[in-house]
């Protein structure tokens, strides 16, 4: 009995597509940028959404459901007993004006650090908050409630104005500018304004996110973390 006799072609690419006729084969290195520009879009479309998300779910819950009676958690000035308020704080809007206003700016900015990542989106996040809230707790004057996100949002637009200039990278100084243009008047809020505007918070937060740009280290472009160990293995050395 005969048997057919199967025979193996070795194939040229070796598991990989051919290259389409009239188009070159990208390169291994503008296949890595290329993957690594698709997981910064997505991890920025995440952050914008998940911000927006959030605010507008605890808005519709607390206006609805509890009748604006979670603005209770909203920061009372030296009050000892509702410190931890702070964390709470940014989360509480006032009205659909004051949720829309911080939406249009803040899912530009969480859009925009996300795209950095998920340590660099928390990091400014965490300080943005915690100076914010500090001021409207120390400076906010007793008797008041001071709700909103605002402090973080001027957290995060101070982070991404200055953190080109800290970190030499041309990309983040050109965003930075074009931020100022854009929304550069929205800075005239830490000045004392019209009542019921939590200056104190937004001064804190521009100071959170400066504290933020100055000093956090892990969106560093490749270049400059590797001058930065070459300069410790050269004073390691001395």
């Amino acid at each position: 009995m005969a048997f057919s006799k199967k025979t193996h072609h070795q194939d040229p690419y070796q598991g990989a597509y051919p290259p389409t006729a009239g188009v070159p084969a990208a390169r291994p290195q503008q296949q890595v940028a290329l993957a690594k520009r698709r997981q910064q879009l997505k991890a920025g479309i995440s952050h914008a959404v998940g911000f927006v998300v959030v605010i507008w779910a605890i808005f519709i819950i607390n206006a609805f459901v509890f009748a604006n009676n979670l603005n209770y958690f909203g920061i009372h000035p030296w009050d000892t007993s509702t410190l931890w308020h702070i964390i709470t704080a940014p989360l509480l809007h006032g009205s659909w004006e004051h949720l829309i206003g911080n939406t249009s700016i803040g899912v530009v900015c969480a859009f925009l650090i996300g795209w950095s990542g998920k340590r660099v989106f928390w990091e400014v996040t965490i300080i943005s908050t915690i100076v914010a809230g500090a001021f409207q707790w120390l400076f906010g004057g007793i008797g008041s409630t001071h709700i909103g996100a605002s402090g973080v949002i001027f957290g995060w637009l101070t982070y991404l104005v200055i953190r080109g200039i800290f970190n030499r990278s041309l990309s983040q100084i050109l965003v930075g500018l074009a931020l100022v243009f854009y929304y550069g008047g929205v800075f005239y809020g830490v000045l004392p304004s019209e009542p019921g505007i939590s200056w104190q918070g937004h001064l804190g937060g521009a100071i959170g996110g400066f504290i933020a740009g100055a000093c956090i280290t892990s969106d560093d472009p490749p270049e400059l973390k590797l001058r930065r160990a070459q300069r410790k293995q050269q004073q390691l050395r001395r």
